[in-house]
């Protein structure tokens, strides 16, 4: 692991906070333990961890309020290691080009959700298959998001981008 202080204590920490937020064995998708090398911890002024990237792209920020807020590669690595339906939602292929440009996922699209999902919960939004499309901060509950013909389901942070497509095949 790569960052300023050389603080050995930052990843199992963090291990622990992402259990906690996103549920057991997301601590060690998100920065597993063989792959701390890999991991570059950018930290604030006063020494707090902020950003955690890896060579893929951003896995997460850590946010003042000790909660994660996901990048798209974060995201991928949560839901490769996750089970269905977790931290997940579901939208159909019509709003995928929009979702994927960064727009906001609107609930009369969403065709399945994670049914713990309440609102202010860290997402991702994927298609059928669990291709990320996007991540977000989800702005209705499990129920209003399977419910509701209108509103937005998730406030989309990060889209994965046209490119980003072949490359998650990979």
């Amino acid at each position: 692991m790569s960052d300023a202080d050389g603080d050995g204590e930052t990843m199992p920490e963090l291990r622990t906070v992402a259990d906690y937020q996103f549920g057991s064995g997301a601590g060690e998708a998100l920065f597993p333990s063989d792959d701390d090398e890999s991991l570059t911890v950018h930290r604030s002024t006063g020494g707090r961890p902020r950003q955690i990237v890896a060579p893929e792209g951003r896995i997460v920020s850590y946010g003042t309020d000790g909660r994660f807020t996901l990048g798209i590669a974060g995201g991928r690595r949560l839901i490769d290691a996750l089970d269905r339906p977790a931290a997940r939602v579901v939208v159909g292929e019509e709003s995928e080009p929009f979702v994927r440009d960064g727009k906001n996922a609107f609930a009369k699209f969403v065709r399945a959700v994670d049914p713990d999902v309440r609102p202010g919960d860290e997402v991702a939004v994927v298609l059928d298959d669990d291709t990320v499309v996007a991540v977000g901060r989800a702005e209705l509950s499990a129920d209003a998001m399977a419910d509701f013909e209108t509103g937005m389901a998730v406030h989309v942070r990060d889209g994965a981008g046209a490119d980003d497509e072949a490359e998650a095949d990979d």
